[in-house]
């Protein structure tokens, strides 16, 4: 409803700061020119059909969060260098997102030599299920998947992983301030300016369609050193000069 509303209006550019955003976006129109913002691969989710070539009407910047999951299960290791078994959290009502993460952190766990139980939510409930089953488990640690709904739940989950003793790491500086152990992920902010750029240059007459999808090359490392203290673990010192900001 929204989107027919803006295309009504005539807007010059619509700006889609998610990924749920701009599909909608995109079904509302076909000739007004839109620009996203998403943690997401926009080829995957259907947004474009190359990222060099978006063609259409619609371009924006990626994080490609969903695809640095290896990191983060390499970060969480660092931390915790005799980690046995490794918990993943994925939404399964993502279920092309879901499977992309699952590949990819089993293949992160197995070139690690760590073993990996696959753990699932989709709803507040679940949230606590999927902490109960870790806790079940005695899982060494934790890595949230990237998906809208942890993103909408990154202070929930943070707070659930000080409330079990868990070290964990996800995507959001939220999760960490709110008692997660660590989190990496592309800057929000950076991304943000790169797509108020094509923004920009969209309102200056350029097309959509000859706007290559950027990728957001800034990456944000934060660490809670209050919950690496709590549970008995100790910042690695090359994690400590890397981090863009120590939590205590």
């Amino acid at each position: 409803m929204m989107v027919a509303d803006l295309v009504a209006k005539k807007v010059a550019v619509i700006a889609a700061t998610s990924a749920p955003a701009a599909l909608a976006a995109k079904g509302g129109t076909t000739t007004t020119p839109i620009v996203f913002e998403t943690g997401f691969d926009p080829v995957h989710i259907g947004l474009v059909a190359n990222l060099r070539q978006p063609g259409g009407n619609v371009t924006g910047v990626t994080q490609m969060n969903a695809l640095i999951t290896s990191k983060r299960l390499e970060l969480l290791q660092e931390f915790v260098p005799k980690m046995k078994l490794v918990a993943f959290l994925v939404n399964s009502r993502n279920p092309g997102l879901a499977e992309i993460q699952r590949n990819e952190a089993q293949a992160a766990a197995d070139s690690l030599g760590v073993k990996i139980k696959f753990l699932d939510a989709s709803t507040e409930a679940d949230l606590d299920e999927a902490f109960a089953n870790l806790a079940a488990a005695r899982a060494d640690g934790l890595v949230v998947g990237s998906d809208g709904f942890f993103r909408g739940q990154s202070e929930r989950l943070g707070a659930l992983a000080a409330r079990h003793s868990v070290p964990a790491a996800f995507e959001t500086r939220a999760f960490v301030t709110s008692g997660g152990l660590l989190s990496y992920g592309g800057s929000s902010a950076d991304s943000y300016r790169l797509a108020g750029v094509y923004v920009g240059r969209i309102l200056k007459g350029d097309r959509p369609a000859d706007l290559p999808v950027q990728q957001g090359t800034k990456m944000e490392l934060f660490v809670n050193a209050k919950a690496a203290k709590a549970l008995g673990l100790n910042v690695p010192l090359p994690l400590s000069g890397r981090a863009d900001e120590i939590i205590e």
